[in-house]
């Protein structure tokens, strides 16, 4: 049986989460388990990884850092040894070398770009709070599914956007006064700047592709 280890570090409350892959674990038939846990010791043994994250990057970046070993053991895991890994909202945004917000603050820096403001001019609130309708841009296992039959809208809450260098790694994107990057990956790791666990069919069909994905 496969554990899937969704980081538990403080940043928001990952109940939801939890449900959400727990419900899909049972309907996919699979033969998996899902732990919510802060536990170094746990986290190595998973074999996937989710990672969540909400508020600011620098506050997120610290929460893991504040967890002796925590920060290398995710860089080692996802980097290395290529578990399966999915980033949700700051978790996906930790996926860039760098970050703006609030200063200058390194991420994982797996996949080139930096994390920069939204800028969708007059009449566009920020944050970026709500449902929007997702554009996928290349082909991926875990999209599978998404992008028709009303399965293309996820519900996003962020003020800053991932601008990747490389459009290889942006998997699809959205639109709020400007385009801006909703899904990146490659190779064994994939983000999406939107919370799964909170939209609907797009985001519990996303994460029954991401337990059955074989990178």
């Amino acid at each position: 049986m496969e554990t899937v280890a969704i980081i538990d570090y403080g940043s928001g409350n990952l109940r939801s989460a939890g449900k959400a892959f727990e419900r899909m674990a049972l309907e996919g038939e699979h033969n998996c388990r899902i732990e919510v846990t802060g536990d170094p010791s746990a986290i190595e043994q998973a074999d996937r990884i989710v990672l969540p994250g909400v508020g600011a990057f620098g506050d997120c970046r610290a929460g893991l850092e504040a967890v002796v070993g925590l920060w290398p053991l995710i860089d080692e895991l996802v980097g290395p040894k290529a578990r399966p890994f999915l980033g949700i909202c700051v978790g996906m945004q930790l996926m860039a070398h760098w970050s703006l917000e609030h200063g200058r603050h390194a991420g994982f820096g797996w996949i080139d770009g930096e994390v920069a403001p939204l800028t969708p001019g007059d009449g566009f609130k920020i944050p970026h709070m709500g449902w929007n309708t997702i554009h996928l841009t290349a082909p991926h296992p875990v999209t599978r599914g998404l992008g028709g039959d009303g399965l293309d809208h996820a519900y996003f809450v962020h003020s800053y956007a991932f601008a990747a260098k490389d459009p290889r790694a942006v998997l699809g994107t959205a639109n709020y006064g400007e385009p801006f990057t909703a899904i990146v990956g490659r190779d064994n790791m994939i983000g999406t700047q939107f919370h799964p666990e909170k939209s609907q069919a797009t985001g519990l069909t996303l994460i029954g592709n991401f337990l059955s994905w074989r990178p």
